[in-house]
């Protein structure tokens, strides 16, 4: 597969289910976020990878000036209507995170939820990061680490769908190995281990809510056979359930991710 399909084929999976309302289950990511990063009034921030909007609406909570970007048109449209209903004068245009359509230097923090760890070309997003960011500027990341249980999700998935070949590891995001080379082994770069917590009322209505509502979740399943999804969902479940501290017949898990930032020399 070429590197246009390939990225033809991200669009595709973002774009399908139903982000806006996966979104709004861990909007505490992108609040926390903008804290450790510590955002202040007047700063020019940009979101990369927007999606619906989480991260860009809570910088702009703060009296930032604030743009998102995306490369699915169909999630920006989700996150201008979200910060219209919240009288934000957020700016979200089309972009592509291995090529942000911006200057050198533009912005005094670039931040990014669970979206550039997703590149195609994770060396490219990261130099991107980088150049339109001020020097003295912060990058703020949340990424999953291959221990996380979102990671322990995608293994699953892919022992019944393998990825497309190409696609490199979104987890190496979530290493200090990892990030070191993306941003260079002299980065100013701190890491802090955060944890969101998922409620759901059943093992399997956790499952159902991802099959419904996150785009690779529910791609997968559509590419398998009735039995495979079958297989996969008993899967998901049990992962479910095995990592449930709620102490009673619901769920709550533990998401663990990494907050990084970056301080741009």
């Amino acid at each position: 597969m070429t590197d246009q399909a390939l990225q033809q084929r991200q669009r595709e999976l973002w774009a399908s289910g139903d982000l806006t309302t996966f979104a709004a289950r861990i909007v505490i990511v992108s609040e926390l976020l903008c804290e450790t990063v510590d955002l202040r009034a007047g700063e020019r921030v940009l979101d990369v990878a927007a999606g619906t909007g989480n991260t860009a609406i809570a910088a702009a909570r703060r009296w930032c000036d604030v743009i998102g970007i995306d490369f699915v048109p169909e999630l920006l449209d989700r996150a201008r209507e979200r910060a219209r209903a919240e009288s934000l004068a957020i700016e979200f245009r089309p972009g592509d995170a291995e090529a942000i359509p911006f200057p050198d230097a533009s912005f005094d923090v670039v931040l990014s939820t669970f979206g550039v760890m997703f590149a195609m070309d994770q060396s490219q997003t990261a130099a991107e990061l980088l150049r339109v960011c001020r020097p003295g500027g912060r990058i703020g990341l949340a990424n999953f680490p291959p221990d996380s249980l979102a990671a322990r999700f995608a293994r699953s998935a892919s022992r019944l769908a393998p990825p497309a070949r190409g696609v490199p590891p979104p987890t190496l995001w979530g290493t200090e190995k990892g990030l070191r080379k993306l941003f260079g082994p002299e980065a100013r770069m701190v890491l802090t281990a955060q944890i969101v917590r998922m409620r759901y009322p059943t093992p399997q209505a956790g499952v159902d809510f991802f099959r419904a509502h996150f785009g690779p979740v529910r791609e997968t399943f559509q590419a398998l056979n009735p039995p495979r999804q079958e297989e996969l969902a008993e899967a998901l479940a049990k992962l479910l359930s095995k990592v449930n501290v709620s102490g009673d017949q619901t769920v709550v898990a533990p998401w663990n991710y990494v907050e990084v930032v970056v301080t741009k020399a």
